[in-house]
């Protein structure tokens, strides 16, 4: 019963972000996720072109 407690006073003693902090964050991991996807995918299209070149 205490673990609970203490489980419900810290609840109470964290900083939650507000929707708009919510909003951006999302929005930042969502970009830095897809301009990872799009730098990833150039590069291994690079590579693939690179080894056809010398294995065709």
């Amino acid at each position: 019963m205490k673990f609970i407690k203490s489980v419900f006073a810290e609840m109470k003693a964290v900083t939650w972000p507000t929707a708009k902090q919510t909003r951006r964050d999302t929005f930042t991991v969502i970009m830095t996720s897809i301009i990872f996807a799009i730098y990833f995918a150039a590069v291994d299209w690079v590579i693939n072109m690179i080894f056809q070149a010398f294995l065709y």
